[in-house]
C-alpha cells in the first residue's frame, strides 16, 4: 500500500508528540536520497528516517542505524551547518496531503535566532525532501529538479516553494455532503474510484475501506448510487475525517493467511478479523516493511533455483507433449492388426488390383472396408498391415515408458517448485538446492561438500493442543512421514497437487477432535500449490497406509482407501509453535 495522506497524519500525530521541542543532535545522509536525523529529547533520544527513494518513500520513527558514507554529501553538509543543534518547533502537515513540514529554530552566525522548514513530500517518484528558508524559498533538496525535468515546478536553489496543482482534488477533512454528491456524480467511475480520484489524501484501498463501512458496492457506478447511499458514504466519509482531525489513529495491518496485504492508520474492517494492531505507525511501517524486504530478498536469493527449475520444468512439458503426440498416433496400431488377420481370413474373395475389400469383422460383428494396395496381393497386403502394427506396437510401448518417467519428472519438478514458493528463510533454499543437485540439475561444484542442512519443518499447535508438522521441501516430507510420524498419527496432502506432507501427532490420544482434522486439512492446502483455490480437496489416512515405492522420488508416495474433504486454504486462526 502506497502512503496516502491519512497514513501520513498519523505520521505526523506520532512524530509531533515524540519530537516536538527536541534538538537535532546529529545529521547523516547514508544513501544518496535518505536522511537519518537523531533528535535529543532530556529524557530520551530518537532517530527519524526520511527517504526520497523513488520505489518505497518513507518517513518514520526507527531505532536502527546506518552506516554513513567517509565524506558527507552536500546536502547532509548544509543541513549540518544550518540545523545542527536546532530545536524542532512544529511538526505540521498541508491538508491530508502527502507531505510533512518539519520547522526548526537554531541560531545563525551572528547568534540570531532564526527559523528554518525541511519539508519532506512522499509522492512516489517524485517524491523529494527540500530545506526552506524563514520566507518559504529554497536553499537546496536531495534532488534538484530542472525545467528540463519537470515543466510544472523546478526544486532549486533560490527558487520559490510551492506545490503543484496537478490535479483538482477536494479536501475530505472539510467537504460536506453535497460536495461528496456532486463529486461522486459528476464521474462516470466506480465509487471507489471516483472517491480516491475526487478527494486529497484518500488511496485506493482506504476509499474501498468507506464503501464497506457505508455498505455500498465499491464496483457500482458512481452516478447510479441513491440518495441513501450519497449519505451512508458521507456518515463514513466524516467519521474518517473526525478520527484524523482529533488524532485518533489505530494502525494496523491486514493479514491474509498470514502474509501482510496492506496497512492503514484506521481500522480496516475489509479483510475481515485477521488485521495486527500496533502501538504507533512508525512501529508498523519498520515491521511491514522489514516482512516485505524479507520475502523480496527470499525472492530475490531464490531466483538462481526458480530459473533452473521453470527451465527444466518448460523442456519436459515440451517432450512430454511431443511424445503424446506421438501416442496418439499409434492408436490405429490395432486397426491395421485386425486388417491384416481378416485379410488373412478373407484376402481370397478379392479380386486381382481391387483398391480395396468389404469383410466382417468377427470382433464386432461389423463390416470393414480394407484398403488395399493394388499392386500387392492380400496377403502381401497383410504382411504389411501387421509390419505397420508391430512397428507401431513397438513404439506405443517405448513410448509409455518414456511418458510415465517424464510425467514423473514433471511431477517432481512441480514439487521442488511448489517448495520454492514457501521457502522463508536462506536455509530452506539449501535443502532445495541440494535435491537440485542430486538430481542432476545442478552440478556440485569440486571439492565443495554436501551443505550442512539446518531447516526445520513448520510446526504448529492445533486449537486443542495437537502438535502438526508441515514439510518444506521434499526431504522434510520424507523424514515427517517416514521417520517422526508413528503408525496411527494423521497424514494430509492436497489431492493431486504439489504440497507439503502434513503430519498431526496423535501422542498417546486415541483420536482427533474434528476442529483438528480441519486445522491439519487447512495446513495442507495452505502449503500446496492451491492455496489460492476457494476450496481445496485434502487427502488424509493414517500414516501406517502410506507407502513410498522403491526407488521412488523424494517425497513421492502412495496410498489406498483415503478419506477427503474439501476446505479453504485460511489459516490465520492457526497458531504456530513457539520452538
Amino acid at each position: 500500500m502506497a502512503f496516502d495522506g491519512v497514513t501520513i497524519a498519523g505520521i505526523v500525530s506520532e512524530l509531533k508528540k515524540e519530537l516536538t521541542g527536541g534538538r537535532l543532535y546529529k545529521i547523516a545522509q547514508p544513501e544518496a536520497d535518505e536522511l537519518l536525523l537523531t533528535i535529543k529529547q532530556p529524557d530520551r533520544q530518537r532517530r527519524l528516517l526520511l527517504s526520497a527513494n523513488a520505489s518505497l518513500p518513507l518517513i518514520y520513527l526507527t531505532e536502527g542505524t546506518k552506516p554513513s558514507p567517509m565524506t558527507a554529501p552536500s546536502f547532509c553538509m548544509l543541513l549540518r551547518k544550518h540545523l545542527q543543534n536546532g530545536r524542532i518547533t512544529e511538526i505540521s502537515q498541508p491538508g491530508l496531503e502527502r507531505i510533512v513540514h518539519i520547522k526548526v529554530e537554531h541560531l545563525d552566525e551572528m547568534g540570531d535566532l532564526r527559523s528554518k522548514t525541511l519539508v519532506m513530500e512522499i509522492m512516489g517518484k517524485h517524491s523529494n525532501i527540500i530545506f526552506l528558508d524563514e520566507n518559504g524559498v529554497i536553499i537546496d533538496s536531495i534532488k534538484r529538479i530542472s525545467a528540463a525535468v519537470s515543466s510544472l515546478r523546478e526544486v532549486l536553489p533560490g527558487k520559490p516553494y510551492f506545490v503543484p496543482q496537478t490535479q483538482e482534488k477536494l479536501n475530505a477533512l472539510t467537504a460536506d455532503a453535497q460536495t461528496l454528491q456532486r463529486a461522486l456524480a459528476a464521474k462516470p467511475q466506480p465509487v471507489f474510484k471516483a472517491l480516491y480520484g475526487s478527494f486529497t489524501g484518500i488511496s485506493p484501498i482506504l476509499a474501498q475501506e468507506l464503501c464497506y463501512e457505508a455498505g455500498v458496492d465499491g464496483e457500482r457506478p458512481a452516478a447510479a448510487l441513491k440518495d441513501a447511499e450519497y449519505k451512508a458514504l458521507f456518515e463514513a466519509l466524516s467519521r474518517m475525517a473526525t478520527a484524523v482531525l482529533e488524532e485518533r489513529f489505530a494502525p494496523n495491518i491486514a493479514y491474509v493467511n498470514r502474509r501482510p496485504v496492506e496497512f492503514c492508520a484506521l481500522p480496516l474492517t475489509i479483510y475481515g478479523f485477521g488485521n495486527v494492531s500496533y502501538d504507533s505507525m512508525s512501529a508498523l511501517l519498520e515491521a511491514y516493511y522489514a516482512e516485505k524486504s524479507s520475502v523480496t530478498r527470499i525472492r530475490q536469493k531464490s531466483s538462481d533455483l526458480r530459473r533452473i527449475v521453470q527451465t527444466a520444468l518448460e523442456r519436459n512439458i515440451k517432450k512430454y507433449d511431443l511424445q503424446l503426440r506421438q501416442m496418439k498416433d499409434t492408436e490405429k496400431k490395432d486397426t491395421f492388426r485386425v486388417y491384416g488377420e481378416l485379410l488373412n481370413t478373407y484376402g481370397y474373395e478379392a479380386a486381382p488390383g481391387a483398391k480395396s475389400l468389404d469383410a466382417q469383422n468377427y470382433y464386432t460383428g461389423e463390416t470393414v472396408t480394407i484398403p488395399l494396395d493394388p499392386t500387392l496381393s492380400a496377403t502381401e497386403n497383410a504382411k504389411k498391415y501387421f509390419e505397420k502394427y508391430g512397428k507401431m506396437k513397438r513404439t506405443y510401448e517405448a513410448l509409455s515408458e518414456l511418458t510415465r518417467e517424464v510425467k514423473s519428472e514433471i511431477d517432481h519438478l512441480e514439487t521442488i517448485s511448489a517448495s520454492l514458493e514457501i521457502a522463508q528463510q536462506e536455509e530452506d533454499l539449501t535443502q532445495i538446492k541440494e535435491e537440485l543437485i542430486e538430481s542432476g540439475y545442478i552440478r556440485r561444484k569440486g571439492g565443495t561438500k554436501k551443505q550442512k542442512i539446518t531447516s526445520r519443518p513448520f510446526h504448529y499447535i492445533s486449537s486443542d493442543g495437537f502438535h502438526i508438522y508441515v514439510g518444506k521441501n521434499n526431504y522434510q516430507n520424507d523424514e515427517l512421514t517416514f521417520r517422526l510420524a508413528s503408525g496411527n498419527d494423521w497424514w494430509f496432502h492436497a489431492k493431486k497437487l504439489p504440497g507439503s506432507h502434513v503430519i498431526v501427532k496423535l501422542d498417546g490420544a486415541e483420536e482427533l477432535p474434528d476442529r483438528t482434522f480441519e486445522e491439519a486439512a487447512r495446513l495442507a492446502a495452505y502449503y500446496s500449490r492451491g492455496r489460492d483455490q476457494e476450496k481445496v480437496e485434502i487427502d488424509y489416512i493414517q500414516k501406517k497406509h502410506v507407502k513410498k515405492p522403491g526407488g521412488a522420488r523424494p517425497g513421492f508416495v502412495v496410498y489406498y482407501t483415503n478419506y477427503s474433504m474439501s476446505i479453504d486454504s485460511d489459516i490465520s486462526g492457526i497458531r504456530p509453535a513457539e520452538d
